[in-house]
């Protein structure tokens, strides 16, 4: 089972939820990408991945053209950014969806409350994407 999770900057939702699927089944083969990347992987995002006992610090923005030869059982996009760009994407997919987030990179105040906010997201994501596991994956 293959799985592309494109957000605009592949540095944070597309990062998260990647992992996150990845830590439901570890035969899943699951990628994110980016279509505008950013240069590093958020470090809240880093941060609160590391609290759940997952590890992003050696993951780093790819853009979504070095998969566009590839063949995915499933395309998920994870912001509206995203899904604008993402009917230009050429690849062999069996399955689109769109599972958008809001965008914590956004969110302003002191490092405990950003941290609180990028916590917010990674439960979403979580709970979003364990959603989209049991409905999808195990019917496929």
């Amino acid at each position: 089972m293959k799985i592309l999770i494109i957000c605009t900057g592949n540095s944070c939702r597309s990062q998260m939820a990647e992992s996150i699927l990845k830590s439901f089944d570890e035969n899943l083969e699951v990628f994110s990408a980016g279509t505008i990347i950013e240069k590093y992987v958020n470090p809240y995002a880093v941060k609160v991945m590391k609290e759940v006992g997952i590890n992003l610090s050696k993951n780093y923005p790819k853009n979504v053209n070095i998969f566009l030869k590839n063949k995915f059982d499933f395309v998920i996009t994870v912001c509206d950014g995203a899904k604008e760009i993402c009917p230009v994407f050429l690849g062999d997919v069996k399955k689109y969806f769109h599972i958008p987030f809001e965008d914590p990179a956004n969110a302003k105040g002191s490092e405990e409350e950003i941290l609180k906010i990028y916590r917010k997201s990674r439960e979403t994501i979580k709970e979003k994407f364990l959603y989209f596991y049991k409905k999808e994956i195990f019917v496929f």
